[in-house]
């Protein structure tokens, strides 16, 4: 899932906000580390409405965000960004995939480069393609 946020310029940073999360905010120094810190807090965030058993709004489109008046003020002069949420569970699952030889192997030399285990190379792989790093 991704929630669109927004990125102001100031004169500490980058501010990112998201409308359908009031009060979650972040700062970054640039817009990457803004994207990046902000999907942080939005899982923190996230994780704390879980624990108090509020319900997670589903994202609204940016066309939406963009519709409602209630924002105006929120979008003056901001930036667009969709930002994945990605909860960690607090556990490993065990999966099944099918990966060609020559990848798999690929993978196995780079993660032993790294001192990674593959699952670990792949979490790690995986989480940057969705945070877009």
């Amino acid at each position: 899932m991704r929630y669109v946020s927004s990125i102001h310029r100031d004169d500490i940073g980058y501010g990112v906000s998201f409308p359908d999360f009031p009060g979650c905010v972040s700062v970054g120094d640039t817009v990457d580390d803004a994207v990046r810190l902000g999907s942080e807090a939005l899982a923190f965030h996230v994780e704390g409405l879980i624990h108090d058993g509020t319900p997670i709004p589903p994202p609204r489109s940016i066309d939406a965000i963009k519709a409602d008046p209630d924002l105006a003020e929120w979008r003056r002069g901001a930036d667009f960004v969709l930002v994945p949420l990605l909860l960690d569970r607090g556990s490993s699952r065990r999966v099944n995939i099918s990966l060609d030889r020559g990848l798999l192997e690929a993978i196995d030399d780079e993660a032993k480069q790294r001192r990674m285990t593959r699952s670990a190379f792949l979490s790690t792989a995986a989480r940057n393609e969705i945070e877009g790093t």
